[in-house]
């Protein structure tokens, strides 16, 4: 892991080293002077952000949101195979301490407290943004560990415009996308379908099975593990998001988004299942809609907005074994959004002020056979916030949220932040913040029957944070950005689902837990030559997460040690080499070993070894009078490594995906 990072930062140093002593003058390239940036927009001010390159996230179609963070972040994903649940861990925390956002509408599950990152397909994200620890109060509470904001924004074209991709690739996997788009002076129109289907039947080596070679005396003289098939692994996604934008003559902005998926997917067989495949039912199914309109009265110095959203939610999950249903479960999920938000900037004060009232209320109906439950909650928060820059080099920012679930208000989320320009030569920046944020118990946690515990207190915890960056370059030769952050939080009434002498698991504040840490990132862009371009960009984290409570039982033996499926050591390496019309893509993720209980005890299943997975792309770009066409080949996992995520859930071995794109030129004059 070091040993990687090292060399990463080696080559980013040389490459720089190598870009600035070029004879740049024979290549007949004029070099300005460095720039430096030492004042960026004051909404920025005390702001801990991770930028995804919107290049990356529309690589290709059967990427979803769990990959795109996976190869362009240092954060978690704790993934349970292909087209199957997949969340984060950010800075130590668990799924449910992740706020994520679409459009300004929070889709966490009220019922589960937390979000599917495999049913977000990045080609219908067009902005994703990922907030840092106390970052993300600015945007929504709860997010103990960060948010993840995911947005959509017109198209720049005139015009109609029609792009459509086919991709084929392993396992019987096919992935379809069509965008059309219609864009004038005032009006803005995106209609986008992506589907996918897959028989995923995928082979894998079982290395929790043994197989016995007998010799003629029946006697066993070898054992190996078997190669298996990935079992009642189908699945079929179909998404369909549309949207509309309106520019007024004065400037406002009129928005509609709304976003439909329909989903099927057969649940795969674990490695320790030993029956056959036609004699189970195993599957989910989803339907879900996602509607949010906007309004923005935008001026030069202030700004008003209002929201309006409703997301509805239909989750039914069969299992059946031996055509014998044993479990039917039902959920039906309806959230009404609104929102008013606000700013004014006081120019020559160099203040900027801003605040937000947003309510959900949420409806949740579960049944499960002739169990379940009903449950409504109003969730209501209010936050205000003052940004100022008394000198270019120097920004401080305060922060003050309110929370209210259903008839409960919750103490005063403040957030201090200050930042600053140590040094104009190479852009030097010091930050540092402090917050306290908390979280509510889902509905689940709640009411769930049997064994929702509606006793249950919201996680609190307190964050600090501070950080380095710097960020130097020369116009249209290279471009250098490092940056490196220390956290540090502590969360009281962690929520932890336990067993009980009645057969089933109930939830119940028990923990306390340190999570600390650092985060880098370095990204560095090169001309390489007239028609050669690199781009690389890299993450690592070291994220201690350690229960330091008091023990629940005599036999506790999890204090003082690494929190299940919290992996210490993450990194990710991204690298693009472009000539002309062609691209090679290559990336590279590594999460280190996670522990599968909270003794932290390796014997028998208590561990998952670390793994390094390895993808590549090349793509070729054709440009005719009429049309512009993409041919694209990618390897996963390229170097065939055997590895699981989740405890019994294999993962695909190396596998091949080719995309054709087209692009018609309707309208544009021939050459």
């Amino acid at each position: 892991m070091r040993k990687g990072i090292s060399i990463l930062l080696l080559l980013l140093v040389s490459l720089t080293a190598w870009a600035e002593e070029r004879d740049w003058l024979r290549d007949g390239l004029e070099i300005p002077d460095v720039e430096v940036v030492a004042r960026r927009p004051m909404r920025d001010i005390g702001v801990e952000q991770t930028k995804i390159d919107s290049a990356m996230l529309h690589q290709n179609i059967s990427l979803s949101m769990a990959d795109i963070l996976s190869f362009n972040s240092s954060i978690f994903v704790k993934n349970s195979g292909r087209a199957t649940l997949s969340t984060v861990s950010f800075r130590g925390t668990s799924p449910s301490h992740t706020q994520v956002l679409w459009n300004g509408l929070l889709i966490n599950s009220p019922m589960l407290g937390m979000t599917d990152f495999s049913m977000i397909p990045s080609f219908l994200v067009d902005k994703a943004t990922l907030l840092h620890g106390s970052s993300s109060v600015t945007e929504s509470g709860g997010g103990l560990g960060g948010a993840v904001k995911l947005a959509t924004e017109p198209t720049a074209e005139e015009g109609f415009g029609l792009h459509f991709v086919q991709g084929v690739g392993s396992f019987w996997t096919f992935d379809d996308f069509l965008r059309l788009t219609y864009g004038n002076g005032r009006w803005h129109s995106s209609t986008r379908v992506v589907f996918s289907t897959s028989k995923n039947n995928y082979r894998y080596r079982n290395y929790d099975k043994k197989e016995n070679i007998y010799d003629a005396e029946h006697n066993i003289v070898e054992q190996y593990y078997p190669v298996e098939r990935n079992r009642n692994a189908a699945f079929r996604d179909a998404h369909l998001l549309q949207e509309v934008y309106y520019k007024t003559k004065n400037g406002d902005r009129l928005s509609l988004n709304a976003w439909y998926t329909n989903s099927y997917r057969e649940l795969p067989l674990l490695t320790t299942d030993y029956g056959s495949s036609p004699e189970y039912e195993n599957y989910q199914r989803e339907n879900s809609f996602r509607g949010v309109v906007g309004y923005d009265h935008i001026r030069t110095n202030w700004r008003v907005g209002a929201k309006a959203g409703y997301i509805y939610t239909w989750l039914g999950y069969d299992y059946s074994y031996n055509k014998v249903a044993t479990t039917r479960s039902r959920s039906r999920i309806n959230t009404i959004y609104a929102s008013v938000s606000g700013n004014y900037s006081f120019e020559e004060a160099k203040v900027l002020l801003s605040g937000d009232i947003t309510l959900h209320e949420n409806f949740v109906r579960s049944s499960d056979s002739a169990v379940g439950y009903s449950a409504d909650r109003a969730e209501l928060s209010a936050v205000v916030s003052a940004r100022w820059q008394p000198i270019d080099r120097l920004g401080v920012a305060a922060t003050m949220r309110e929370e209210m679930y259903g008839q409960e208000w919750t103490l005063p989320i403040p957030v201090v932040a200050v930042e600053g320009v140590v040094s104009q030569k190479g852009n030097i920046m010091l930050r540092a913040s402090a917050s306290r944020n908390h979280r509510a118990p889902s509905l689940n946690d709640l009411y769930f029957r049997p064994g929702g515990n509606p006793d249950l207190r919201s996680e609190t915890g307190w964050s600090y944070d501070a950080g380095i960056s710097s960020e130097v370059g020369r116009k249209d030769i290279y471009k250098l950005k490092v940056s490196a952050s220390w956290f540090e939080s502590w969360i009281d009434d962690w929520i932890l689902w336990l067993p009980t002498n009645k057969g089933f698991f109930s939830p119940r504040n028990v923990k306390k837990v340190h999570s600390y840490g650092v985060e880098a990132q370095a990204s560095l862009s090169v001309r390489l030559a007239k028609d050669w371009r690199l781009e690389l960009n890299g993450s690592a984290a070291w994220t201690p997460s350690v229960n330091v409570g008091a023990p629940i039982s005599a036999g506790d033996n999890s204090i003082g040690k690494q929190l299940p499926y919290v992996p210490r050591f993450s990194s990710s390496v991204t690298g693009r080499l472009s000539f002309r019309s062609w691209s090679l893509l290559y990336k590279w993720c590594h999460y280190s070993e996670r522990f599968t209980m909270s003794s932290n005890d390796v014997a028998l299943t208590g561990k998952l070894p670390p793994y390094f997975m390895n993808n590549i792309e090349l793509e070729k770009q054709f440009s005719f009078r009429w049309a512009d066409l993409s041919l694209k080949g990618a390897i996963n996992n390229l170097f065939n490594e055997e590895y699981v995520s989740v405890l019994s859930h294999p993962m695909p071995g190396i596998n091949f995906e080719i995309f054709f794109g087209i692009r018609p030129k309707w309208g544009e004059k021939k050459r």
